[in-house]
């Protein structure tokens, strides 16, 4: 489950193989169908071109449809799209005609369909043929690529095929190879047909119980005669040991006063086997800063979790500087972690601190350009002093586009806010969002780096590097700046890496997890900038098969960084999304006449019926998996409030599972994974420092008025294309149960001022807003 939009099916056309060819290509064309009444629906094509050929200035795309009844409806963007009989023609765009040899462009359009809605099988680029295609092997498209199965329980996934087959296959699931604990339960053997090959049916895998501690992983192999398999790997969580060893160092940021001493805190996080010692010393920075005692520790198989005190001391010195300097903490087989002291010194010079928490005892920045909308709205006035996030979603962002304050500015608009603040420090957010491909598995916030087209060292050089040189200057240090690492970015990579290339993509070198390394080695190397990653939300990655692995794949990721898990400071969820903070009528573990409400179909078997019990399980578990114990949680509570009338104000007494929690649930959406302008949303809690243990602050990260995006296509430079799931009359498709979008109309681009939605949202707001 995911906030994304449609899932593709695969076509690539053949490369021309004509000699000393002028024009030659590869034409990759997906599109996904849905049906409005029987026989008869609507379509998304993709089509992606790419030139083999010698450089050309301008192109002209063109292709027939098999079937008279397969129609552009019109509505296209990349390209001015046209239509006569099955003959569709696609030309470039002004900025898109140039493509030199390897370029490619992604262009696409909307289109209906009646009987069927089969591929085109040839494509030509200014007259000269792509080549022929050779007949489509049907792939295996699983739903998950890894499948996390409880000790003692089970787990399951779909399987479905990319396309027809011209008779009846047999796709089988076996294991070959891993742990034999792992076993396929049912599903081991799936007939498809040339009708029902599309539709997803159910494998399930079983995890005997044992008396080990080993969390068995083991491959299965998913494929048949006759189509392209696909690999789902499993992995057993266990449930004799939950904790890996690791070294727990609280608070990784240290500040020390000049001529005296700071302390920080060393333990375990499991029993060792047998004694183990710990060292700290002094690394790359201001040499007055040293380690006074606790240069070596000793923990045993009794003392382990009991935390052991390391002294930092601060010399005396003349000067008004303000040092700084790293110190490793390391044991012989364990990753090392980092601390970094900072000096407060008493000549005068400014004594930036890390503190543990960002939001506490903080006011927070309000952004005046959010704030004036706000405030023009019938009653906007009771919020426009809320504090907002600042989004950089695109490089022009950083200077300032469009009329919007740039980054520098709105940062020098919030040194005015803190000094008229008086003593109490000041908390401003921003959005870093511009990873290349990002948000591979949606088009309305499509971004405009791409990872085929140098995006990555763009993403360095062009957007992080510029962000981070302005946030290190010293004129902002008083300031504590909150920073939210690229929404949607590594949880696409655990659920959508089988259904879009884009993510598959951005799985590799260059990709997400680079992007996001590189990001939090700039960022956390400045000592008053605080970082949070993304980790969607619980009806994103609640379910078991998806739980466990985005937990690893946040380790893997943020481990690679310089400083490891320490470079952030925290996890934030629901970001510009929708899900209740907490459900007041019912929870995971409540049942109905016997039956548990993850069985019913608004629940559908999730771990999790809202955010803040999503939150705080998935910190538990990053920090079994390595993290520090420090670690922080946000949530945005920014359009998650669901009051107004119908919000309900009780639990409901039917005995049917799927009666009760659909009248006693009080977000109202029709669908958990909808996210696109949702109608009915209203504003949820206001920002608040530390509203439950373990989590830093509720937040209003995605500025509530602001679209997420257009509900009809709309021409723009932006990189943003149209997304059926913010188009109220979509019916849907797999990813939100073939259910209505629930967006509201005529909504604009995405991140433009959207007044129906935000009355909307005012109206609807819970806690109510007087």
């Amino acid at each position: 489950m995911t906030a994304a939009s449609v899932a593709a099916l695969g076509l690539v056309a053949g490369q021309s193989t004509a000699a000393n060819a002028a024009v030659a290509c590869d034409v990759t064309y997906t599109a996904n169908s849905w049906t409005s009444s029987p026989g008869q629906g609507g379509f998304t094509a993709n089509i992606t071109l790419k030139n083999t050929g010698d450089p050309i200035s301008s192109w002209s795309l063109a292709f027939d449809y098999p079937t008279t009844t397969q129609k552009y409806t019109p509505s296209g963007w990349g390209a001015n799209w046209s239509q006569s009989g099955t003959r569709v023609t696609g030309t470039n765009m002004p900025y898109n005609g140039s493509l030199a040899t390897g370029a490619s462009v992604s262009v696409g359009f909307n289109g209906t369909w009646s009987g069927t809605n089969p591929d085109p099988t040839a494509f030509s680029v200014n007259g000269t043929s792509c080549g022929g295609t050779n007949p489509t092997t049907p792939s295996v498209v699983t739903s998950a690529s890894a499948v996390a199965v409880n000790e003692g329980g089970t787990a399951t996934f779909t399987a479905r095929l990319s396309s027809a087959p011209s008779s009846n296959v047999t796709v089988t699931t076996v294991r070959t190879s891993g742990d034999t604990d792992l076993t396929v339960s049912s599903g081991g053997s799936l007939t498809f047909t040339p009708s029902n090959w599309n539709t997803a049916q159910t494998v399930t895998l079983a995890a005997a119980q044992d008396s080990d501690t080993t969390a068995g992983t083991a491959s299965f192999s998913v494929s048949g005669t006759g189509v392209t398999g696909a690999t789902v790997s499993a992995t057993e969580v266990d449930d004799d040991a939950t904790v890996e060893q690791s070294l727990v160092v609280t608070p990784t940021s240290v500040t020390v006063p000049e001529g005296s001493t700071g302390t920080f805190t060393v333990r375990l996080a499991a029993q060792p086997s047998s004694g183990v010692t710990v060292t700290t010393t002094a690394g790359s920075g201001d040499s007055d800063l040293t380690v006074s005692s606790g240069a070596s520790l000793s923990f045993t198989t009794s003392n382990w979790n009991t935390p052991q005190t390391v002294t930092l001391a601060a010399a005396q010195d003349s000067d008004s500087a303000a040092g700084s300097r790293t110190f490793t903490v390391a044991s012989s087989g364990l990753t090392s972690r980092t601390v970094t002291a900072t000096e407060a010194d008493d000549d005068g010079g400014p004594a930036p601190a890390h503190v543990e928490n960002p939001y506490s005892g903080a006011t927070g920045y309000v952004n005046p350009n959010w704030s004036s909308r706000a405030a023009a709205e019938p009653g906007g006035s009771a919020v426009a002093n809320v504090s907002t996030a600042v989004w950089m979603d695109r490089t022009a962002a950083i200077a300032g586009a469009s009329g919007a304050m740039g980054l520098r500015e709105h940062l020098d608009e919030a040194v005015r806010q803190d000094v008229a603040n008086g003593s109490t420090p000041l908390t401003i957010q921003v959005v870093i969002y511009n990873l290349p491909n990002r948000d591979c598995s949606a088009l309305a916030s499509n971004g405009e780096l791409r990872i085929s087209e140098n995006g990555f060292n763009r993403y360095k050089t062009e957007y992080i590097d510029p962000i981070a040189a302005i946030l290190r200057e010293s004129t902002y240090a008083n300031l504590r700046i909150v920073t939210i690492i690229e929404p949607d970015s590594l949880p696409n990579l655990v659920t959508n890496l089988d259904r879009f290339a884009d993510c598959r993509e951005a799985n590799g070198t260059g990709g997400y997890r680079d992007g996001v390394r590189y990001a939090l080695n700039q960022l956390h190397a400045i000592t008053n900038v605080y970082t949070y990653i993304d980790a969607a939300h619980h009806a994103w990655l609640g379910w078991d098969s998806n739980f466990q692995p985005s937990v690893n794949l946040f380790y893997e990721t943020v481990a690679g960084t310089t400083a490891g898990v320490d470079s952030v400071d925290g996890f934030i969820v629901n970001t510009a999304n929708y899900s209740a903070s907490t459900e007041p009528y019912f929870t995971i573990n409540s049942t109905v006449n016997g039956t548990s409400v993850r069985q019913s179909k608004w629940v559908d078997w999730n771990y999790y019926v809202d955010e803040q019990s999503f939150a705080l399980a998935l910190r538990t578990a990053l920090i079994a998996k390595g993290f520090r114990s420090g670690l922080g949680m946000l949530i945005d509570t920014s359009r998650n409030g669901w009051g107004g009338s119908a919000r309900p104000s009780g639990p409901s007494t039917s005995t049917n599972v799927d009666q009760f929690v659909d009248q006693s649930r009080t977000d109202r959406r029709i669908h958990a994974g909808n996210w696109c302008n949702q109608s009915g949303a209203g504003l949820g809690a206001r920002p608040t420092a530390a509203p439950a243990s373990g989590l830093d602050a509720y937040v209003w990260i995605k500025p509530p008025g602001e679209s997420d995006g257009a509900s009809t296509d709309i021409p723009n430079d932006e990189g943003k294309r149209f997304d059926r799931m913010c188009d109220p009359t979509y019916p849907g498709n797999e990813l939100n149960g073939n259910n209505p979008s629930g967006a509201l109309a005529d909504a604009p681009l995405s991140g433009q001022w959207f007044s129906a939605q935000f009355r909307q949202l005012l109206q609807n707001a819970y806690p109510p807003i007087n």
